[in-house]
């Protein structure tokens, strides 16, 4: 059979029902064998960087595995973006680019190794991309596709998930190969060291008993290792506050008697109270990065004993300043079959502890009765809060980058089957357009919220033809502060309200017109007042639609880390007395050299 067919059989056995990409030269070989393949079919993206975000989401809302195509040169490269947003999050997905004949490769003959290019659109993507993706390569002959493929499945999917690459050249995607005489990938099974992890887990069952102070944090791998229900499990067991990382928010409902919030740079106030005050933690599945430590690892959880469950040995042994007591390297799936056995036969419930957490959130909401007093613009806390309140309880909320995604983070009420996500590792501005088409259609046109900002949807507006030409009732919720609002904030703080390129150098297109000429509707919302009509009035259509969202240019992010100072001390701060009076640990002093990132 065709090289170029084998590929597509080998993704509909996997699975794959769509494929991401924009056709070319050096990869029309393979796509033109959709048109004897009925079993998967493509959709046409207008441009590389957005067909992997597509990508990206699809995979995410799985179950299915996704997959991309592009061309040598320009459409490798315009992928990168998209892969390291899969990279950073852990998300599978194979990309397959199309690459000059094998001779006219730089690499195929001794005289041109050091040419810079020899074939047309010949670029060195697998070296390009091999620092994020799991794996990256070039097929060296027709008869290894099997083998590499079947490897690239396996590497995307197992352990810590990513994606992977393969370089297929023109000439190979056009040879007849026989499939029964092709190599196969062997899969080879690690043993774990049962007993190691049994004694891990019963010292963190013994800790949990002993401690006044306990707390879980659930990150993003909760989700990723689609153990979700294996958390509420546990959380019947052990009564104990719950907080989350941002990747996290959406593994544990809202309403959850025990959560408390979102932790870290731009957490709520009474989670950061929570997690700083801890005398023992046990973190599932985030990597603790400097988003939730703050600019000082070190006093982050000062004063807890902290255990940690990642499947990546390299984030636990990160030695940056803080101190991991007890590291299990292990997929979280294990771990809860495991962990089930002891905690089945006892429950932990520290009532005090879990009283005062729950005080604390009481204490200190984000969303205050002066933002819903608010005449002029609309508060973007009151309108994620309204928002909430409109949706169907398993709707796919999707944020970009910035403030409008901590406006998102910290105003949204996500409740038990509702999914909030982002690129949250990469954060590229353009990402939640994209990964809307991408999830709408792996769910079957399902209608998908995608909260964005008058600068990142630029980066992908080109993508509004590909919404209505597959007519996907996407909802994109513009929050306009006519800037670059998270970096103006920056600014303000260190750069003595300096405003270049965020106040000044930067304007916006006139929406509307843009949103017609799609024949995509438009709606505007100035005020507080008008949101909850103008949202049921969105949410009712079938069509998508482009609501744009007047936000006062100088609205800030509150509450948010700055100058160094660790996580319990948000800006803007509270008063110095009652500060005190919320911290059980030694408070301590700020590192003036630390400038949080924005």
């Amino acid at each position: 059979m065709n090289l170029s067919d084998f590929i597509l059989d080998f993704l509909v056995k996997k699975k794959v029902k769509k494929v991401f990409l924009i056709t070319g030269g050096a990869i029309s070989f393979v796509v033109d064998a959709f048109s004897r393949n009925k079993k998967i079919s493509y959709i046409c993206a207008a441009h590389e960087q957005a067909a992997a975000m597509m990508a990206d989401a699809y995979s995410r809302m799985g179950p299915n595995f996704s997959a991309t195509m592009v061309t040598s040169g320009p459409g490798a490269t315009n992928l990168l973006t998209g892969i390291a947003c899969s990279w950073f999050d852990s998300i599978p997905s194979i990309h397959i680019c199309g690459q000059v004949n094998s001779t006219d490769l730089g690499s195929s003959h001794k005289s041109t190794q050091n040419v810079r290019q020899v074939g047309f659109q010949e670029t060195d993507i697998v070296s390009m991309a091999k620092p994020i993706t799991k794996m990256a390569y070039q097929l060296k002959n027709p008869e290894e596709i099997k083998f590499v493929l079947e490897k690239a499945y396996h590497v995307a999917n197992s352990g810590r998930p990513g994606p992977v690459l393969i370089d297929v050249p023109m000439d190979f995607q056009r040879k007849i190969i026989n499939p029964k005489k092709l190599k196969t990938f062997k899969i080879i099974d690690k043993k774990l060291n049962q007993n190691s992890i049994k004694i891990k887990i019963a010292k963190i069952c013994g800790l949990l008993k002993k401690s006044k102070r306990p707390t879980i944090i659930v990150g993003g791998g909760i989700r990723y290792s689609k153990t979700t229900q294996d958390l509420i499990s546990l959380t019947k067991k052990l009564k104990i506050p719950i907080v989350t990382t941002w990747s996290g928010l959406d593994s544990i409902s809202h309403d959850h008697l025990n959560y408390i919030g979102s932790i870290g740079v731009y957490g709520s106030r009474a989670a950061n109270f929570v997690i700083q005050n801890s005398d023992f933690i046990l973190c599932l599945g985030s990597r603790l990065d400097t988003r939730v430590t703050g600019g000082v690892p070190r006093n982050f959880a000062r004063n807890a004993i902290i255990s940690a469950v990642d499947i990546d040995s390299y984030e636990l042994n990160k030695n940056r300043g803080l101190k991991i007591d007890i590291k299990l390297n292990l997929d979280l799936k294990i771990f809860f079959n495991i962990f089930k056995n002891y905690f089945n036969n006892f429950n932990i419930i520290k009532k005090d502890w879990i009283n005062q957490s729950l005080i604390w959130k009481k204490k200190y909401p984000i969303i205050l009765q002066s933002y819903r007093d608010q005449k002029k613009y609309v508060n973007p806390y009151v309108f994620m809060e309204k928002l909430s309140n409109n949706l169907n309880k398993n709707e796919i909320i999707i944020a970009d980058d910035g403030a409008h995604l901590t406006w998102a983070i910290q105003g949204m009420k996500i409740l038990k089957n509702q999914r909030l996500f982002s690129a949250f590792g990469n954060s590229p501005m353009g990402y939640a357009f994209p990964a809307s088409i991408g999830a709408s259609i792996a769910l079957n046109k399902k209608r998908i919220i995608c909260i964005d900002g008058d600068g990142s949807i630029q980066m992908n507006i080109q993508e509004f033809h590909t919404m209505v030409s597959n007519k996907l009732p996407i909802k994109i919720f513009i929050m306009n502060n006519n800037g670059y609002g998270i970096i103006k904030q920056f600014q303000e703080l260190y750069l003595e309200k300096r405003f270049e390129a965020t106040g000044k150098g930067v304007s916006n297109p006139n929406f509307k017109k843009i949103s017609n000429a799609f024949g995509i509707n438009y709606t505007e919302i100035k005020k507080n007042s008008d949101i909850e009509k103008k949202i049921k009035k969105v949410l009712k259509s079938k069509k998508p639609e482009f609501i744009n969202i007047l936000v006062n240019p100088n609205q800030k992010i509150i509450p948010k880390l700055s100058f160094g100072d660790p996580i319990e001390d948000l800006s803007p701060k509270i008063g110095r007395e009652e500060f005190y009076k919320n911290m059980i640990v030694k408070p301590i002093n700020k590192k003036k050299e630390i400038i949080e990132s924005n």
